[in-house]
């Protein structure tokens, strides 16, 4: 069955990530505050971002990766900017002065 990972914006500018087997359902049940506690707290929320996987554990996987990121790694992938994702991927306190 097919998985999708998702990144929400929410009203106050944060990112929620998730994951679905029902990417419109999903997004319906955060948009009429049915969702996580933290987008009912946040609403309204708008879709910036998915992946379509083969399989929902493979985007429970995915969604448990980019959970950890930083705020700009996670804007690098929504604004389709792969190749600021290798930089943003280094650790900023062994690199603090790195552009």
């Amino acid at each position: 069955m097919k998985g999708y990972m998702y990144i929400l914006k929410c009203s106050d500018g944060s990112y929620y990530v998730g994951s679905t087997k029902d990417l419109e359902l999903r997004v319906l049940q955060h948009q009429n505050g049915e969702g996580a506690n933290h987008t009912r707290k946040y609403l309204p929320v708008e879709l910036v971002y998915f992946e379509e996987f083969d399989r929902i554990d493979e985007a429970f996987l995915r969604e448990k990766q980019i959970q950890k990121w930083r705020r700009e790694k996670k804007e690098a992938l929504i604004n389709k900017q792969p190749s600021k994702l290798p930089i943003l991927s280094r650790n900023y306190t062994e690199h603090p002065y790195d552009s």
